[in-house]
C-alpha cells in the first residue's frame, strides 16, 4: 500500500472518529481539517504555506508573466477577471479547488496562462493556490520561475517521492510549486492509473481551501490531458487567436465538454478598439501607480 493511500485510508478513519486531522508535511504543516470538505460550511482552514525568506523569494524576469511583473498592465488585468470569473464558477457549496488549464495544440499559451492566473489568485486575500507542472512532455513553469528542475509529480506517481518533499515554496503571494519531475518514457501510463486518482483526491483533502490548477499537455497530440479531465473539478482550454484551427478546436472541444468544462480562454487577441478602453491603465502606469 501506497504512502498516499494509508493516509487517506487514516484520514477516513479519523473522520469517522469525529477527530479533527493534522495534516503533516512542509506546505500544510499549520493547516487542520476538522471535517469532509462536503460543502462550504464542512471545511475550514488555518494558517497559509511557509513564510520564504527574501533572499529565497523567486525572481522570475520572464515579460509575459503580467501579473508578477507589470500588475498594472491591461494583460495583468485581464488574468484578474479570469480569476474572479473562476472563483465565481468553482465556489459554490462544493469546492471545486482541482483545475486544469490545457489547449489544442502545442503553442497557444496554456502554461502562461496556468501561471499568470495561479499568481493572480495566490496575490489575493481569500485563497492559496498549488501550482503543478503536469506536462511531462515539455515542462516549462520551472524555467518561466528560473529554478532548475527537481522532484516533481512524475516523483510522486512513480514512487520516489513523498508530496512534501516536491514543493517549492516560491514567496510570490501565497503560491506553492510542483515540478515535472523526472523524465518518464509514456506519462499516460501514469496519468490514467489509479495513483493519479488517488494523488488528486489527496490533493483535494489535504487542501480543502487551496486551489490546486494543473498545467496539463495538449488535448489533440497526446491522450494523458483526457484522463486527467475525467478526474479534476474543472478544465479551462486555452485558445490562440489564429493558431488552432477551426477544426482543431472543435476536436479538443468536444473531448472535454460537458459540466467539467469551466470556460475557453480566448489568447493574444487582437487589441483593436481596445485601446480608449484601457487609455485610464496606461495613464496610472505612466503616473507609478
Amino acid at each position: 500500500m501506497s504512502r498516499i493511500e494509508m493516509a487517506m485510508e487514516k484520514a477516513a478513519r479519523l473522520r469517522e472518529e469525529g477527530a479533527p486531522r493534522e495534516v503533516a508535511g512542509v506546505d500544510a504543516a499549520t493547516e487542520v481539517i476538522t471535517a469532509p470538505p462536503h460543502g462550504r460550511e464542512a471545511r475550514t482552514a488555518v494558517g497559509a504555506p511557509p513564510a520564504v525568506p527574501p533572499e529565497q523569494v523567486l525572481t522570475p524576469r520572464h515579460p509575459f508573466l503580467v501579473n508578477l511583473l507589470d500588475p498594472h498592465s491591461p494583460a495583468a488585468e485581464e488574468y484578474r477577471k479570469l480569476k474572479s470569473v473562476l472563483v465565481k464558477l468553482t465556489d459554490g457549496d462544493r469546492f471545486k479547488n482541482a483545475v486544469m488549464v490545457t489547449s489544442s495544440v502545442p503553442g497557444e499559451g496554456k502554461s502562461l496562462t496556468a501561471l499568470n492566473l495561479a499568481a493572480s489568485l495566490a496575490q489575493g486575500l481569500d485563497h492559496t493556490v498549488l501550482l503543478i507542472d503536469a506536462d511531462l512532455r515539455r515542462p516549462s513553469l520551472h524555467k518561466y520561475l528560473e529554478i532548475e528542475q527537481g522532484p516533481g509529480l512524475a516523483d510522486i506517481l512513480s514512487g520516489k517521492a513523498e508530496i512534501p518533499d516536491t514543493i517549492v515554496q516560491t514567496g510570490l503571494g501565497k503560491l506553492s510549486l510542483i515540478r515535472s519531475g523526472s523524465h518518464v518514457e509514456n506519462p499516460v501510463e501514469l496519468f490514467s492509473s489509479q495513483k493519479m486518482r488517488v494523488l488528486v483526491d489527496e490533493l483535494k483533502n489535504r487542501y480543502p481551501d487551496r486551489y490546486i490548477i494543473f498545467d496539463t499537455p495538449p488535448l489533440l497530440p497526446f491522450a494523458e490531458s483526457r484522463a486527467l479531465a475525467n478526474i479534476v473539478d474543472g478544465v479551462l482550454l486555452v485558445v490562440m487567436e489564429r493558431l488552432a484551427s477551426e477544426g482543431e478546436v472543435l476536436e479538443a472541444y468536444e473531448s472535454v465538454k460537458g459540466p467539467g468544462l469551466l470556460g475557453i480562454v480566448y489568447n493574444a487577441a487582437c487589441e483593436s478598439g481596445h485601446d480608449e478602453r484601457y487609455a485610464y491603465y496606461r495613464h496610472y502606469q505612466e503616473q507609478g501607480q
